[in-house]
C-alpha cells in the first residue's frame, strides 16, 4: 500500500492564525473523550498542529470547550 501525503487543511486555506473562539472548527480536531487528535490522523502539518493545540487549550481555559467528557 503506497503512502499518499495529505495536504494540511490550514495550509490549503492559507490560514495564518487559529482563533480559540472558533469552537466549531476546534471540535473537529477533538476526540469523543475531548482529547486532541494526533496530526497523523488529521493530516495537519506541525506548524498548524502547534497553533491548533494552543487554541484548544486556550478555549478550554476560557470555558468554551470541555476538558473531559464523562
Amino acid at each position: 500500500m503506497a503512502y499518499t501525503p495529505r495536504q494540511c487543511v490550514f495550509c490549503s486555506q492559507n490560514t495564518k492564525m487559529l482563533d480559540y473562539r472558533e469552537t466549531e472548527l476546534l471540535r473537529k480536531f477533538i476526540s469523543s473523550q475531548a482529547k486532541i487528535i494526533d496530526p497523523r490522523h488529521t493530516g495537519v502539518c506541525a506548524k498548524h498542529q502547534r497553533g491548533l493545540s494552543r487554541a484548544i487549550k486556550r478555549a478550554r481555559i476560557a470555558g468554551l470547550i470541555p476538558f473531559v467528557r464523562g
